[in-house]
């Protein structure tokens, strides 16, 4: 396999983008919105699929609708009403909307955590609520001050504490970190799990978590996105790495090249050109392939599906440990 660099096609031998793209945008929603995109991602426990998608209003406010398909790709059944609104008395932290949702099942609390941004003056901070059915939501309001985002929780404890992926901004740049929490209020334990490049790399200075990290035997496997600032704008490209199981914010590979970026109509353009943006998946009854579903322009939402043990191998055969400029 050649480098992402060298070739388009590097990127087709790994994400395959679905013929059926894009599978929702806003002509299927059930009442008047701008635009559908960057979709959080649960199997529900008849092996449907459930989308909790980002809404932009025509005011430019988002809220989450969720969209349930018995195959993930078609057939989708929309809330008639928003699933989950800002709620800005009780949550000031909401007055501008809430974004970018990420889905982790946790078996302790039987419950799925979902954690999203919340946007006022302030800036994006990261909020947390738990559901049983998507009908109902236990809000824990901002548990991550701003400038933050990209957040999802792991879906058990780590050494007594839950764990939580996030990308705050700060003096040091915009890295992923990683906290603990003993309650999912109190948080601490702050540690840095993997830095932004410097330079011309493809993910300097700019990075963040796509969806939740996949569980798999040799390590959380995770899909992040860079963004490259250039003439003409920003480019909002995937790449991978894995980390320890146990040890969370320790690094054991990281590609050096992106996987996946926009190519197609739909991802070049949009509200926000040159953009996919992952922020959801599923894996599939085989236990191998895994269904990316991600946002393309801010316009709409789309689906690829890779294979794990191939995006492991490219590791294997691309990635490098940490240290020096290939750092974690």
């Amino acid at each position: 396999m050649t480098l992402a660099t060298d070739s388009t096609n590097a990127t087709d031998a790994l994400l395959h983008r679905h013929p059926a793209n894009p599978i929702l945008a806003s002509k299927d929603w059930p009442y008047r919105i701008n635009s559908v995109f960057n979709a959080g991602a649960t199997l529900l426990a008849d092996g449907s699929t459930l989308l909790l998608c980002r809404i932009e209003d025509r005011r430019g406010l988002s809220h989450l609708c969720a969209a349930r398909s018995v195959n993930g790709v078609d057939g989708w059944k929309i809330d008639p009403t928003p699933t989950l609104m800002p709620n800005p008395d009780e949550y000031p932290e909401e007055l501008w909307g809430i974004e970018d949702p990420r889905i982790t099942y946790v078996p302790e609390l039987q419950q799925y955590a979902v954690a999203y941004t919340s946007y006022s003056k302030g800036g994006p901070g990261v909020s947390l609520a738990l559901t049983k059915d998507f009908r109902s939501f236990e809000r824990y309001g901002v548990i991550m001050s701003p400038d933050d985002k990209d957040a999802a929780l792991l879906p058990y404890r780590i050494g007594g504490l839950w764990a939580l992926i996030h990308r705050p901004m700060t003096s040091l740049g915009a890295h992923i970190w990683i906290s603990y929490s003993p309650d999912l209020s109190h948080w601490g334990g702050h540690r840095v799990m993997m830095e932004a490049r410097k330079g011309a790399w493809w993910d300097a200075n700019k990075i963040g978590l796509c969806s939740p990290p996949i569980e798999t035997p040799r390590g959380w496997l995770t899909l992040y996105h860079g963004v490259r600032q250039t003439a003409s704008g920003s480019l909002y490209r995937v790449g991978l790495a894995l980390f320890d199981l146990q040890k969370p914010d320790v690094c054991l590979l990281r590609g050096d090249s992106w996987i996946f970026g926009a190519e197609t109509d739909y991802e070049r353009g949009g509200d926000v050109h040159d953009v996919v943006f992952p922020c959801g998946h599923t894996i599939s009854p085989d236990g191998d392939t895994v269904n990316i579903y991600y946002g393309a322009g801010d316009s709409c939402i789309a689906l690829a599906q890779a294979s794990l043990r191939s995006l492991l191998n490219w590791l294997d055969h691309k990635g490098e440990p940490s240290g020096l400029e290939r750092n974690c």
